[in-house]
């Protein structure tokens, strides 16, 4: 039993050594793809030229190569950042409760404001895409939708009106004193991002009684153009219609669609009325009525025009497509004080209007300047 094992242990020590088996470097492999801020996986060999043939073959000239640390800086600064950013919402958080608990009412004003601050932003971005979509497929205003149409005009109004106070900020610790007036006058100085929604309601109804006033000299100067009408019955249905708002009724688009010929010529043209008539327009419009006879003019006609292509725009939307809040901004801003009124009265109301408005020409635009009087004056509730 001796020889055979010594012969055994002979011929073990007198083979010849054979290559050893290949390393697996699968663990590797994958120790290496978890260290990956040490570097690029291939560049991980001895010396210093990267090993290329541990994790296959070298890659093309001009091929994709990972940076050695670009990965791992750039990781480290994304998340130093989001760490950053989450801090200071919790921060936030912690103060915004803090306010609400110790301070209600100055946390109300402090969550309007950058709530407003917020929508404003976006609303910048918006309209950023909107300018930049006219740019490259060259369209005017009046070709683009209703909604964006309608962005374009409440945002340079938005402009107009923060321009001021953008001035009496400019000198030095004069902030101070804005920041005072806009606590005190917020209707006059602030836009309307930066109203509560009480607010909102309130400073409606105060632009609205602003010019409601001025509905009373519309229709006298209405009735007195009447008067000096060469048409005998086109004349009588002018009067029949003032004399029919002045007792508390509401005409219908098809009475005003039958006189709109008598507002094409003088003396109801929108460039032959009488300054007075002119300056009540721009009260309903909500354009200052301080300039002069000209200016006034171009500027009513303007914005006539300009309600005349939204009204295109609405109609090619459809009124079932609208929003609470955008059929209530539809009918303000057509003289009637949607506020205080339902959904089934604006949307009937607006009907009425689009139904006489897009039948008009550019040349009777004077009647729909008057109409935003004879057609809002005695609707339903509307009245205050």
């Amino acid at each position: 039993m001796a020889a055979p094992s010594g012969h055994f242990r002979r011929r073990s020590r007198d083979r010849p050594r054979t290559a050893s088996r290949p390393v697996t470097w699968a663990p590797a492999k994958m120790a290496l793809c978890r260290a990956g801020a040490r570097g690029a996986l291939w560049r991980l060999g001895p010396g210093p030229g990267p090993a290329w043939g541990l994790l296959g073959p070298r890659p093309a000239r001009g091929a994709l190569r990972i940076p050695a640390r670009g990965c791992s800086a750039k990781a480290g600064s994304r998340g130093a950042l989001a760490a950053l950013v989450q801090g200071v919402k919790r921060l936030n958080g912690h103060y915004e409760r803090f306010l609400q608990r110790c301070f209600p009412r100055f946390y109300a004003l402090y969550a309007t404001f950058t709530g407003g601050i917020r929508s404003l932003v976006v609303e910048v971005k918006e309209i950023r895409k909107i300018r930049q979509k006219m740019a490259r497929q060259r369209l005017s205003a009046q070709q683009l939708p209703y909604r964006e149409m309608e962005r374009l005009r409440q945002f340079r109004r938005d402009v107009i009106k923060a321009i001021p106070v953008g001035v009496l900020a400019i000198p030095p610790f004069a902030n101070f004193l804005v920041i005072v007036l806009m606590y005190f006058f917020p209707r006059q100085l602030l836009i309307r991002y930066f109203w509560t929604p009480s607010q909102q309601v309130e400073f409606l109804d105060a632009y609205h009684a602003i010019r409601s006033a001025a509905y009373a000299e519309v229709l006298e100067s209405l009735a007195l153009a009447a008067r000096s009408l060469p048409q005998p019955q086109l004349q009588t249905q002018l009067q029949e219609l003032c004399a029919k708002v002045q007792r508390g009724s509401q005409p219908h688009a098809a009475e005003l669609y039958a006189v709109r010929s008598l507002f094409s010529g003088p003396p109801l043209a929108l460039s032959k009325l009488r300054v007075s008539h002119v300056r009540a327009l721009s009260h309903v419009l909500f354009l200052t009525p301080r300039l002069p006879a000209f200016f006034l003019r171009h500027r009513l006609r303007s914005h006539v025009l300009e309600i005349r292509h939204l009204d295109r725009a609405l109609l090619r939307l459809g009124l079932g497509q609208l929003s609470e809040e955008e059929l209530r901004a539809a009918c303000y801003l057509r003289g009637l004080n949607s506020t205080h009124l339902g959904m089934a009265e604006c949307r009937a109301w607006l009907e009425q209007w689009l139904r006489l408005s897009c039948k008009l020409q550019v040349s009777e635009v004077s009647l729909l300047a008057n109409s935003m009087v004879l057609l809002s004056l005695n609707y339903l509730g509307a009245k205050e």
